[in-house]
C-alpha cells in the first residue's frame, strides 16, 4: 500500500515541477514589470544605483528560476525529493528579493505605498495559481513577502512616528490575506492532486482498454484460424468420402446396396451443409461476398423458397403459411437474400413445436410515400408459434455457435450458425432486421427492403434457363493436382465414371512434366499443396506453359486471408467437400470462361 501511495505521490510531485517550469517560463514577463513599476517609483525617492541594483537583482533571480524551473522537470539523475527541495529554495529566493523592496517605504509618499502593496499583494495571489497551492513553494514566497509588507505598514514610518489606527488596520489585512491565500492555496492543490491521479487512472483505464481490445483482436484471429484449421482438417477426409460415395451409385448395384449409397451420400450432403456454414462465415469475415442488386418479384420469388421448404415444416407436423401481394418487386440482391430467408424461415421451424410459420409480406408508406408516387417499403415477417427468446438471449443468438435449449448439440438442430450468418448478410445487404419476442408467445423477425417499379425488372430467369440448358460432362482428359493420394483416386474413380480420362499427380514440378508430354482439357487442383506449395502458384506456372489452360481451384482452407487470395486470383473456386453437382458446374463454367479450348466447342453444343 505505502508503495502505491509513493508511486502516487511521486507522479503528482513530477506534474508539479512540469508546472513549474512551464510558470517560470511566463511569470517573468508581469513579474519584471511590476518589480519596473516599484523600481521607478524608488528612482524618484533615493539614489538611483540602489534602485538599478534591486531591479538587476529581481531580474538576475528571475532568470535563475527560468533556468532552473526548466531543468528541474528534465533532470531525471538527482532525486525527486532533491528537485523539490530545489524549487523550493528558488521560490523563496524570489520571496526575500521583492521583500526587499521594502526597504524604498521610506522613501515612498502614501499614494507610492498603496501602489507597492497592492503590487506585491497581487503578486502573492498570483502565486497560488503559480505554485498549484504546494504548500513548501506556495509559502517559501508568501510568508517573507506578506510578513515584511505586514510590517512595514505597522512599525516602519519616517521620523519615527507611531502607526495610525488604519495602518494598523492595514497590516493586519495583509496577514489575513496571506491566511486566506493559504487556505487558498491547500484547495488548489487538493484539487491539482485529483486531477494528476485521474488523468493517470484514465492513462491506465486506457491501456488495460487497448490490452483488452488487443486480446479481443487475438482472440477473433485465434477463432478464425481454428475454424480454418478445423475446417479444412474436417473437409479433406468429407471431400474423398463424398467423390467416392458419388463414384459408388453410379456403379450397378444390387437394390440394397443402392439404398445404402443414397443414405451415405444424403448424411454427406448434410454434413457438408453444416460445413458450409463455416464457409460462409469465413467469406463474410473476409469480405469476399459481391453483392448484385437487381429487381426481382418478391412474391413468386418468395412463394418458390416456402414451397420449397413447406416439406420439412410438414415434417415437423407444423403448417408453413404465405401471405403476400401479388406482383411485388424489390430491389436486392436475391441470391444472398434467398440465404436469409432460408435461414430465418428454417430457425423458425427447427424451435416451433405446435402451430406453425408463417410468412407474411405487408407494404409500410411513409409520411411523403402515402400519395402513392413513390414505391413502399415491404416488410417481410417470419412470425411463429414457438417457444419464444427471453429477452437476455436475444442479442446472443446472432453469436456463433450459440442455441437455446440445445445443450446436448443435437446435430438435427445445426451448429448454431443460421443466425450469425444472417446478421452479417443483413449487413452486407444493408437491410435493417428486427426481432419481436416473448417466452411462451412465440418470435418475429421483420426484414424491411426496398420496393422497386415493376418494368425496373430483367426480363426472363436467365441463371434459371441457363441452369436447365446446361450439357451434360463431355469426354475431357483432366488433370487433376493433389498431394493426398486418397483424393486423387477418389477423384479419379468419379471422372472416370463420367468417361473421362485422368491423370493424378502429387506436385507442380510432375503436373508441368505431365502437362508437357500432353496438354489436358482442364486442371483440377488442390490449394494447399506440399513443401509450401499451393494451388494457385501452381497454376501460374501451368498456364505460363500452356496459356489459356481452364483450371479448377479446389480447397478446404477458408481462413480469410486464403479466401482474399483466391477470389484475387479469378479462379473457378470450390470448397470441400465437393458434391458430383458442384464439380461438375465448376468444370463447365472453368470451360466457357477459358474460351477457345477444342472441348468447349463440344460443351457448349451438347454433342459430347
Amino acid at each position: 500500500m505505502t508503495r502505491a501511495i509513493s508511486a502516487e505521490q511521486a507522479s503528482v510531485d513530477e506534474e508539479l515541477l512540469r508546472l513549474l517550469a512551464q510558470q517560470g517560463r511566463r511569470m517573468p514577463y508581469p513579474v519584471g514589470f511590476s518589480a519596473a513599476v516599484i523600481a521607478i517609483m524608488a528612482w524618484q525617492g533615493t539614489q538611483h544605483w540602489l534602485a538599478m541594483l534591486w531591479l538587476a537583482l529581481v531580474v538576475g533571480v528571475l532568470a535563475l528560476r527560468w533556468w532552473g524551473l526548466g531543468k528541474l522537470a528534465v533532470w531525471r539523475h538527482l532525486s525527486l525529493r532533491r528537485r523539490l527541495r530545489a524549487a523550493t529554495g528558488l521560490s523563496l529566493l524570489n520571496g526575500l528579493v521583492f521583500s526587499a523592496s521594502l526597504m524604498f517605504v521610506p522613501y515612498f509618499d502614501d499614494y507610492q505605498r498603496m501602489v507597492q502593496t497592492m503590487l506585491l499583494l497581487g503578486l502573492c495571489a498570483g502565486s497560488v495559481a503559480t505554485t498549484a497551492g504546494s504548500a513548501p513553494v506556495l509559502l517559501s514566497f508568501l510568508l517573507p513577502v506578506s510578513l515584511s509588507n505586514s510590517l512595514a505598514w505597522l512599525g516602519w514610518h519616517a521620523g519615527g512616528r507611531e502607526s495610525t489606527w488604519l495602518e494598523v488596520a492595514l497590516g493586519a489585512l495583509i496577514l489575513g490575506f496571506a491566511w486566506i491565500l493559504a487556505s487558498l492555496g491547500r484547495d488548489a492543490y487538493r484539487v491539482f492532486v485529483e486531477s494528476v491521479l485521474i488523468r493517470q487512472q484514465q492513462t491506465q483505464t486506457n491501456q488495460q482498454l487497448r490490452l483488452a481490445l488487443q486480446k479481443a483482436e487475438q482472440a477473433m484471429e485465434a477463432k478464425t484460424r481454428f475454424l480454418a484449421s478445423a475446417s479444412h482438417d474436417l473437409r479433406q477426409p468429407m471431400h474423398t468420402l463424398s467423390l467416392l460415395g458419388s463414384a459408388l451409385v453410379r456403379r450397378p448395384l444390387d437394390p440394397e446396396s443402392a439404398e445404402i449409397g443414397r443414405h451415405m451420400n444424403l448424411a454427406l450432403q448434410s454434413l457438408a451443409s453444416q460445413m458450409d456454414g463455416l464457409l460462409d462465415i469465413s467469406k463474410l469475415d473476409a469480405q469476399v461476398v459481391p453483392v448484385a442488386n437487381q429487381v426481382f418479384c418478391l412474391s413468386s420469388w418468395l412463394r418458390r423458397i416456402c414451397l420449397e421448404m413447406q416439406a420439412t415444416a410438414q415434417g415437423k407436423g407444423l403448417s408453413l403459411m404465405f401471405e403476400c401481394p401479388d406482383s411485388v418487386f424489390v430491389e436486392s440482391d436475391p441470391l444472398l437474400l434467398e440465404r436469409v430467408m432460408r435461414n430465418l424461415i428454417d430457425n423458425a421451424i427447427k424451435y416451433t413445436e405446435r402451430g406453425g410459420v408463417r410468412v407474411v409480406v405487408s407494404p409500410e408508406f411513409g409520411d411523403d410515400d402515402e400519395d402513392g408516387d413513390d414505391e413502399p417499403m415491404w416488410t417481410i415477417r417470419v412470425i411463429d408459434t414457438g417457444r419464444g427468446i427471453a429477452p437476455a438471449e436475444q442479442a446472443r443468438i446472432f453469436e456463433e455457435f450459440y442455441q437455446i435449449g440445445n445443450a446436448e448439440r443435437d446435430r438435427a438442430k445445426g451448429l448454431g450458425l443460421g443466425l450469425s450468418i444472417v446478421s452479417r448478410m443483413v449487413d452486407l445487404l444493408d437491410l435493417p432486421l428486427q426481432l419481436q419476442s416473448e417466452l411462451g408467445q412465440g418470435s418475429t423477425f421483420s426484414l424491411s427492403i426496398a420496393g422497386a417499379p415493376a418494368s425496373a425488372a430483367p426480363v426472363g430467369d436467365g441463371a434459371a434457363a441457363s441452369a436447365a440448358a446446361q450439357p451434360r460432362l463431355p469426354r475431357l482428359h483432366v488433370l487433376v493436382l493433389d498431394d493426398e493420394a486418397p483424393v486423387r483416386e477418389a477423384m479419379r474413380a468419379l471422372l472416370s465414371s463420367h468417361g473421362c480420362e485422368v491423370t493424378t499427380t502429387g506436385s507442380t514440378r510432375e503436373a508441368l512434366l505431365k502437362c508437357m508430354m500432353r496438354r489436358p482439357d482442364i486442371v483440377l487442383t488442390d490449394f494447399r499443396l506440399r513443401d509450401g506449395d499451393d494451388g494457385i502458384s501452381a497454376l501460374h506456372t501451368l498456364r505460363n506453359a500452356l496459356p489459356g489452360l481452364p483450371a479448377v481451384l479446389i480447397t478446404g482452407d477458408t481462413a480469410p486471408e486464403r479466401l482474399r487470395e483466391a477470389h484475387a486470383a479469378g479462379l473457378v473456386l470450390l470448397h470441400k467437400p465437393v458434391l458430383e453437382e458442384q464439380l461438375i458446374a465448376a468444370i463447365h463454367q472453368a470451360l466457357v470462361e477459358a474460351g477457345g479450348i477444342s472441348p468447349i466447342s463440344r460443351v457448349l453444343a451438347g454433342t459430347a
